[in-house]
């Protein structure tokens, strides 16, 4: 085992694909462009307030699984919150996104069940797909043409349908409208991942209820509590007879401690503050906009390698792994701390540099970000 684990390290090393922790202090003075804080929400003392209340109450852990013990009225009222927020019937609360992936993934997969996902899927997805033991195909990212014809060749009785709202890595957008009617039109289930959707696109309610999807019987939403919410955990949006089903068959539901009650109270607030402040989300694409433009107005030459999402995640294409790495370590050298996407972390290959915009961004850290990382690409170039 040694000698394959140094064999590997080797190969990692050789290919510029090694990796380390980043540890962060509570004096960082950086700008971050790094984190899925979308709005700010993860300091924001209104979220601490709620997390620490939760803490006085019911203790730091949940304690149990949600079916023996670990279920409070946190839950249920983050529940309740969440499927209003979305427009969906009922939601079920897991401990993280990768989680709620993986369980509503395995629990409707298997051998009579065709899974077509995009190409572009996180690997959460990916592994769901795997564990579900179904038949499945991945299409070409964002391809109608070629989710319509795997569907249409399917023999299998059911089949799920599967895409991100907003992808992570090219912040692109897939066509909602257009993936729903393939779903009805060869009765498959349309399962979105709301991860970078919710907080920041439709007033902060999501891809889906923006695209007027929510509540379609062909609809199922997973979301993430700890991006644009704040906080930490995951959820399913779904029907009531769907949810019933993942209380009794999801296994990383069943088996997995609850989600502890801080996070879920916190993740309730940050639902709270996004209806109460519907203009956040558009803070995010405004500053997302005022760092990309930044950029290219110093280097216009970069602006052909922009890849510019549609909320908050932007990226850069690098010429390869070794200088998407080099360019983060000297933008965090200089203050900004930006993603390095790299194999096999990039579905298409390219390494990137991955910008994350957000809300709370002031104008002082837009110039001395668009200033840091104008510099870095120059010398890159």
């Amino acid at each position: 085992m040694d000698r394959w684990l140094d064999q590997q390290a080797a190969v990692r090393s050789k290919r510029g694909l090694e990796r380390a922790l980043i540890m962060r202090t509570p004096h960082d003075t950086g700008v971050d462009l790094a984190s899925n804080d979308y709005l700010g929400l993860a300091r924001d003392p209104r979220l601490a307030a709620a997390a620490r209340d939760a803490v006085d109450t019911w203790g730091t852990g949940s304690t149990s699984s949600a079916l023996v013990a670990g279920t409070t009225e946190l839950h249920t009222e983050l529940e309740a919150a969440l499927a209003h927020l979305v427009s969906m019937e009922s939601a079920l609360v897991y401990s993280s996104g990768y989680l709620a992936n993986l369980g509503v993934i395995t629990a409707l997969g298997g051998p009579a069940t065709f899974i077509v996902a995009d190409s572009h899927c996180h690997a959460s997805i990916v592994d769901g797909v795997r564990l579900s033991r179904s038949p499945h195909a991945m299409f070409e990212h964002n391809s109608l043409d070629e989710a319509e014809q795997l569907l249409a060749g399917r023999t299998e009785p059911r089949a799920l349908l599967v895409v991100e709202s907003i992808y992570s890595v090219l912040g692109d957008a897939a066509p909602l409208a257009e993936l729903l009617a393939l779903a009805v039109r060869y009765d498959a289930v349309l399962l979105v991942d709301e991860a970078h959707g919710i907080g920041v696109v439709g007033a902060g309610r999501g891809a889906v209820s923006a695209s007027e999807l929510a509540g379609h019987p062909n609809v199922i939403v997973t979301a993430t509590l700890s991006k644009a919410l704040g906080s930490q955990g995951g959820a399913v949006l779904s029907s009531k007879r769907v949810r019933e089903h993942l209380i009794n068959r999801s296994r990383s539901f069943i088996f997995d401690t609850a989600l502890a009650p801080a996070a879920a109270a916190a993740a309730h607030t940050a639902i709270e503050i996004i209806r109460a402040e519907p203009s956040l989300a558009s803070e995010v694409g405004r500053r997302a906009t005022r760092l990309m433009d930044g950029i290219a107005l110093r280097q216009p030459a970069m602006a052909e390698r922009f890849d510019r999402g549609v909320g908050a995640v932007q990226s850069i294409r690098m010429p390869n792994a070794a200088a998407a790495l080099s360019a983060m370590q000297s933008a965090r050298s200089a203050g900004v701390m930006v993603g390095c996407f790299r194999p096999p972390s990039v579905p298409d290959g390219i390494s990137r540099l991955r910008l994350v915009a957000r809300a709370t961004l002031t104008e002082a850290e837009l110039d001395r970000a668009t200033s840091v990382l104008s510099s870095v690409l120059g010398d890159e170039t």
